[in-house]
């Protein structure tokens, strides 16, 4: 998609299609009323006859129009003026985009940035309409030929010279957005048998090779053994695909700076192990890499704005199947840290790969260390599939990652990590167990992994529940990269 900031008065507008607002009541927004007067009434004709009301989500499409330079138009409801809120915003422009879709034009034009939005500046509602139009136009083409392409190549939003400034930094940042979340996506949607861990490290080194700030290196198995990290080398022994420790150096700050690392996990594919899941649903394990995707799609869209930050992503990709040489319950484990662990369930695999990776994490002297994980089903037991799960060790690292979640409306619940829960994960024969049984699952792998990042400043995000839709729309999110961007905004400007 491409995107530009158009200038032109609505009068000398040249559009396939524009899209205007409209509030509760059929109160046309400050372009609609401009149009309406250029129209000679029409649109106040058209709602008069109650075909949209302006409730939030509405739409109307008008596809005669007077001559001019405009060919169609978009009524788009944003409910009642003065309560319209970040989440409102996003819910009509979402609708706004079904319905550019279904018109099948290639260029639209968004008039939307008069709409009044609490806590909405203009930069921020034009980089909405950029991120939301970048991820409903995206379609899954890698191994299935799509015969219905949608059209739509092109996006200019209309901004007024004493918006134009705000608009364009809007834009540059949705841009950069839409294309980490469709990066992460299009990983997340490849079937395992072409996203293993080799062909995701392929990935990491080919957008190494996109910018001069970025570099990566692959520790393979001999270099993992050389580093003791017996925990994630255990979960790959079932797998045919060798292991791959992806490693990417960001440098856009000063080198005295300390990083920020950011962990995601890579499973290209889950079976359980010996612990085998159940049949129904496991074609989607191939969505339990997702974590290691938004790592690349962060960095993509780091890249893209040349944030002054010092990044490290840490990829840690294996596949987790069973095999006459996979990890076994009541098996002992030695972690990189010197902690031994012994397996419960084989199933609870994503904490034995992320702790070696958390402590490797140690050497990079890190400021802050994030880590994303579809890591526990207890997560969506217990916040559904709307927030991510956050956990941590600190209380402002916390506080900052659930105002950057507010911004970019990818929203987080945070959850307890407390003593008490430690108890759960003891053992008769090792250091700790990897499960602490049924009560608080997703708490007790959270407390588990808080166990190897006790030397730096750490969060972990849950995306179980919201890294993939189910169901008829089955498919990949791209979360939490716009929430971690935004994160990283908001650190690139404090």
């Amino acid at each position: 998609m491409d995107y530009f900031i158009e200038s032109a008065p609505l009068d000398k507008l040249q559009s396939d299609c524009l899209l205007v607002g409209l509030y509760e009541n059929q109160q046309l927004g400050p372009a609609a009323t401009a149009l309406d007067q250029q129209f000679g009434g029409l649109l106040s004709k058209l709602i008069g006859r109650g075909d949209i009301k302006g409730k939030n989500a509405e739409t109307l499409l008008i596809n005669h129009l007077p001559e001019g330079g405009i060919q169609r138009l978009v009524l788009v409801g944003f409910g009642e003026r003065g309560k319209i809120g970040r989440k409102q915003f996003r819910k009509a422009l979402i609708a706004a985009v079904g319905a550019i879709k279904a018109s099948k034009v290639k260029a639209a034009t968004a008039a939307l940035l008069d709409i009044d939005v609490e806590a909405g500046d203009v930069q921020w509602k034009a980089r909405q309409i950029v991120e939301l139009f970048g991820d409903g136009v995206y379609q899954y083409s890698a191994t299935k030929k799509v015969d219905d392409k949608i059209p739509l190549q092109q996006l200019a939003i209309v901004a007024s010279e004493a918006q134009h400034a705000q608009a364009e930094a809007g834009l540059q940042q949705g841009a950069a957005i839409a294309a980490g979340v469709e990066l992460a996506k299009s990983l997340g949607d490849l079937p395992g048998n072409v996203c293993t861990p080799t062909y995701l490290a392929e990935q990491a080194l080919a957008l190494a090779g996109q910018h001069d700030k970025l570099t990566c290196q692959i520790l393979e198995e001999h270099d993992m053994e050389a580093l003791g990290m017996g925990s994630f080398l255990a979960v790959s022994r079932g797998s045919r695909q060798p292991a791959k420790l992806i490693c990417l150096d960001y440098q856009g700050g000063d080198s005295s700076h300390k990083p920020i690392v950011l962990v995601g996990k890579g499973l290209t594919f889950d079976a359980g192990g010996i612990s085998l899941k159940p049949g129904q649903g496991m074609d989607e394990m191939k969505y339990d890499m997702c974590g290691g995707a938004s790592v690349l799609g962060i960095l993509r869209a780091v890249t893209q704005l040349n944030l002054p930050l010092n990044i490290v992503g840490l990829i840690p990709s294996s596949e987790n199947l069973p095999d006459g040489a996979a990890n076994k319950p009541g098996d002992i484990l030695t972690s990189m840290s010197g902690k031994t662990i012994e397996v419960l369930n084989t199933d609870a695999e994503g904490r034995l790969i992320l702790c070696d990776t958390l402590t490797y994490a140690k050497k990079y002297n890190p400021d802050v260390v994030i880590d994303m994980a579809t890591l526990t089903g207890a997560c969506i037991v217990a916040l559904g599939r709307v927030p991510s799960g956050l956990f941590g060790n600190d209380d402002k690292l916390c506080n900052d990652l659930l105002g950057a979640s507010e911004t970019a409306c990818d929203m987080l619940w945070r959850m307890p990590i407390w003593e008490e829960y430690q108890e759960q994960l003891k053992s008769n024969f090792a250091d700790l167990a990897n499960i602490g049984g049924p009560d608080g699952g997703s708490i007790t792998a959270a407390v588990f992994l808080s166990k190897f990042a006790e030397d730096f400043r750490w969060a972990h995000i849950d995306v179980a529940g919201t890294a993939w839709r189910t169901g008829a729309n089955k498919g990949a999110t791209g979360r939490p990269v716009p929430l971690l961007t935004q994160y990283l905004l908001n650190r690139a400007t404090a």
